[in-house]
C-alpha cells in the first residue's frame, strides 16, 4: 500500500507542475511538495528498518508540510481576495453610470 501512495504523490505532483503551473505559479511550489511526500514515502517502503514517520523524521515531515500547508494557505486567501474584487469592480462602475 505505501509503494501505491508514494505513486500517487507522484503523479498529483506531476500533474500540478505540468498541467496546473501555467494557471498559477504556486502550483510548481505545491506540486514539489507533493513530490517531496512520494519520495517520502517511497523511501519508508524502501527502508523497513528505519520509520520515517516517527521520531525525528516524522517531526520534520509534520513541520515542511505545516509550512507548505501556511505558504499554500496564505497564497490561496491572496489570490481569493484579488480575484473577488476584480470581480467586484465592473459591477460597481455599471451601477455608477
Amino acid at each position: 500500500m505505501q509503494y501505491f501512495y508514494a505513486i500517487l504523490w507522484f503523479a498529483v505532483g506531476l500533474i500540478l507542475i505540468f498541467s496546473l503551473s501555467k494557471e498559477n505559479r504556486i502550483f510548481l511550489f505545491a506540486g514539489g511538495f507533493f513530490l517531496l511526500l512520494g519520495a517520502w514515502w517511497l523511501a519508508d517502503a524502501l527502508l523497513p528498518e528505519v520509520d520515517l514517520f516517527a521520531g525525528g523524521w516524522g517531526i520534520a515531515l509534520r513541520c515542511i508540510s505545516g509550512a507548505a500547508l501556511v505558504v499554500l494557505a496564505v497564497t490561496f486567501v491572496r489570490e481569493y481576495r484579488k480575484n473577488r474584487k476584480a470581480a467586484n469592480a465592473p459591477e460597481d462602475k455599471d451601477s455608477k453610470q
